[in-house]
């Protein structure tokens, strides 16, 4: 029993840390802080893989997170936050990249690789259920397999 409501009390306990946001981050002003953590949410951390800077350990996500709430503190709307954010470090740093030019590929990519490999998948399953037609034989074809039948039983008999 003891050993269940320790495993329990970590399966509580750990998910509970896995945030990166540290107190001495946080705003006073609820309204602030949830707003803060709304913004962090769609900055993606510069060194992480794919990670957003709500949940990333990495000084430069902390230092992001500071300006965050530093910009909101000053007055800030969401976004002018993250459009000052997306002039300094491009549109990397936003998880949602808008469509433009420069980003075409990042959202046409996706749907094209997905339809070659529809494609390709159909083109194969096309190709598999498909029964082949049997091959019919000539006259001399079929006047040479029965000699060899023959040849063959004669064989046995003997």
């Amino acid at each position: 029993m003891n050993r269940f409501v320790i495993q329990l009390l970590f399966m509580i306990i750990l998910p509970l840390s896995a945030h990166a946001v540290e107190p001495d981050e946080m705003l006073a002003d609820p309204v602030l802080e949830a707003r803060a953590r709304d913004i962090s949410k769609d900055l993606r951390c510069v060194v992480c893989q794919n990670q957003d800077i709500d949940s990333s350990n990495a000084g430069v996500a902390r230092d992001l997170r500071l300006l965050v709430r530093e910009r909101l503190q000053e007055g800030d709307s969401d976004d002018q936050v993250l459009a000052y954010i997306q002039a300094r470090y491009g549109d990397y740093v936003l998880l949602k990249p808008p469509f433009k030019s420069t980003t075409y590929a990042l959202w046409i990519a996706p749907i094209a690789l997905a339809l070659v490999a529809l494609t390709f998948g159909l083109s194969i399953i096309r190709r598999t259920r498909k029964p082949r037609a049997a091959l019919e034989l000539t006259a001399t074809e079929e006047q040479q397999i029965a000699r060899f039948i023959e040849a063959e039983k004669a064989e046995e008999k003997q």
